[in-house]
């Protein structure tokens, strides 16, 4: 696929971003940021009975990467089970992104990634 339509899609997502917004009651939240760019992302999850991602939503602020990122990992693990959120990759988020990044723009990608883990590691392993 032409890395411009990636581009593209990273700008439509950062103009008009999925799952942002905030869960109240959620089953675990975290915030952090990334103090090089000033990146700052929270992710809030909700799980159903069966302990999979039934509400993920996130917020923050950043550049077009990060915030792209975001959108594009909240809509990936909807209905994922909690052990496979704990493991999910690096390697995988950035194939979703699908642009090939240099050292600081990775993270700035991975800035959700490493939220959404460290929230999720809070939970118990069932």
């Amino acid at each position: 696929m032409d890395t411009n339509i990636y581009h593209e899609r990273m700008i439509d997502l950062y103009e008009h971003p999925l799952n942002f917004g905030t869960i109240e009651n959620a089953d675990f939240s975290y915030e952090d940021d990334n103090p090089l760019c000033g990146d700052v992302i929270r992710i809030d999850v909700r799980l159903d009975g069966e302990n999979q991602v039934s509400e993920v939503a996130w917020s923050g602020e950043g550049c077009v990467v990060c915030l792209s990122s975001a959108s594009l990992l909240t809509e990936e693990i909807k209905g994922m089970p909690l052990s496979e959120v704990k493991s999910f990759s690096k390697e995988r988020l950035l194939a979703l992104i699908g642009v090939k990044l240099n050292k600081v723009r990775i993270k700035c990608a991975i800035l959700s990634l490493n939220v959404l883990k460290a929230g999720a590691n809070q939970m118990p392993d069932d």
